[in-house]
C-alpha cells in the first residue's frame, strides 16, 4: 500500500515524498529510506504522514502523527474498534489537523457514477442492498500477519468486508439493527474469521442491507447491488492493479412500469477499464489540507460509524 500511495502522490504532483520507513529493506526511486519511524514523525519539515502498516499499528502511529502536528492519512481499518476511533478523534479535534482514512472504494468510477444517479432521484429511493465480496487464500496465509489476531484484530471482515460495509453506509447512511453469523470453519484460526454473514436495517428508512464477506470463495468476487423503487444498479467486478476481480462493470436499469408487476427497459452499462481511485483519494486529502476544509470522504466520523457497525456485527454473533 505504501508503494501505491507513493505512486498516487507522485502522479498528483501536489506533494513531495520526503522519506519512508519500513523495517524491511526496500527501494523506491527518489524516496529516501530512514532508519526509524521517529525520523519522519519528529521531522518538523514534514507536513503529512501516510500510515500504511499492519492493523495493530494504525491507532498508535495516527496519534503520534497528529500530536506531532502533522496531517495524517491512514489505511483501513482505522483502529481495532470504535472506542479507539473516539480516542483518535479527541486528539484530532485538539490539533486541528486533517485526518483521512483509506476508504478507497468510494472513489471507484462505478461507485461515483452510482452515487450521482441515486442522488439525482431518477430511480426513486433505496429499498435494499446486497454485497458479496470474496477471495481465496492459500497455505502461505498462515505465515502472514493477517493470520494473527493480535496483529490483525480480526479476519476477512476487517480485511475486505470493511469496504463493502463502508459502501452500505455511504448509500444507506446508518444501520440500527444488526443480525450476524461469523465463522472460521475452514482455516480454523482463533479470532480470524473466514466468513461473515450480516443483515442490517435502518429503522428510519427501512433500508435493509445484506453482506457476505468470505475468504473461502476460492475465486475472487465483487458484487454490489442496489434496488430502488424505480430501478436498480449493479456493480460486478472491481478494477484493481492485479485485475483479480475482472472488469468493473456498472449496470443501470430503469423500470418501465410501476408495481406490483414491474418490467424494466434496456440496461445502461459502463465498463471502467482504468482505476483512478487512488489519485482521486489523494486529491481529496490534499484538497482538505490546502483549502483548510473538512475531509469529505473518509473522515474520522465515517471511520467511527464504520467501526461501530463492525463491533456490532462481531458482537451480534452468538
Amino acid at each position: 500500500m505504501g508503494r501505491i500511495r507513493a505512486q498516487a502522490i507522485n502522479e498528483s504532483a501536489r506533494g513531495e515524498i520526503v522519506a519512508a520507513f519500513d523495517p524491511e529493506p526496500f527501494e523506491i526511486e527518489g524516496v529516501h529510506r530512514v532508519e526509524t519511524e521517529a525520523e519522519i514523525i519528529e521531522n518538523s519539515e514534514i507536513d503529512a504522514l501516510f500510515v500504511c502498516t499492519p492493523n495493530f499499528r494504525n491507532k498508535e502511529l495516527t496519534l503520534a502523527g497528529l500530536r506531532a502536528g502533522k496531517h495524517v492519512f491512514c489505511e483501513k481499518p482505522p483502529a481495532m474498534n470504535a472506542d479507539d476511533v473516539r480516542a483518535i478523534q479527541d486528539v484530532e479535534k485538539k490539533t486541528g489537523k486533517c485526518l483521512q482514512y483509506g476508504l478507497n472504494h468510494r472513489h471507484h468510477g462505478s461507485v461515483v457514477r452510482a452515487k450521482e444517479v441515486i442522488e439525482s432521484g431518477e430511480l426513486g429511493h433505496i429499498l435494499w442492498m446486497r454485497g458479496r465480496y470474496g477471495k481465496s487464500v492459500n497455505e502461505h496465509f498462515f505465515k502472514n500477519w493477517r493470520a494473527n489476531k493480535t496483529l490483525a484484530g480480526g479476519g476477512i471482515l476487517l480485511d475486505q468486508g470493511i469496504h463493502m460495509l463502508d459502501l452500505f453506509l455511504y448509500f444507506g447512511d446508518t444501520f440500527h439493527e444488526v443480525q450476524s453469523m461469523v465463522s472460521n470453519l475452514y482455516w480454523e484460526l482463533d479470532g480470524i474469521e473466514d466468513n461473515v454473514f450480516a443483515n442490517l436495517r435502518n429503522h428510519e428508512t427501512g433500508v435493509v442491507a445484506s453482506l457476505h464477506s468470505t475468504m473461502t470463495q476460492w475465486r475472487h468476487l465483487f458484487s454490489f447491488e442496489i434496488f430502488l423503487t424505480k430501478g436498480h444498479i449493479v456493480i460486478n467486478g472491481f478494477k484493481t492493479s492485479s485485475n483479480s476481480y475482472g472488469d468493473e462493470v456498472l449496470t443501470i436499469s430503469r423500470n418501465r412500469s410501476s408495481g406490483p408487476a414491474v418490467d424494466w427497459g434496456p440496461d445502461e452499462s459502463y465498463t471502467f477499464h482504468v482505476d483512478t481511485s487512488w489519485r482521486s483519494e489523494i486529491g481529496t486529502f490534499f484538497d482538505s489540507i490546502e483549502k483548510g476544509q473538512p475531509v469529505s470522504l473518509g473522515s474520522s466520523d465515517d471511520a467511527f460509524k464504520l467501526m461501530d457497525l463492525i463491533d456490532r456485527i462481531y458482537n451480534a454473533d452468538r
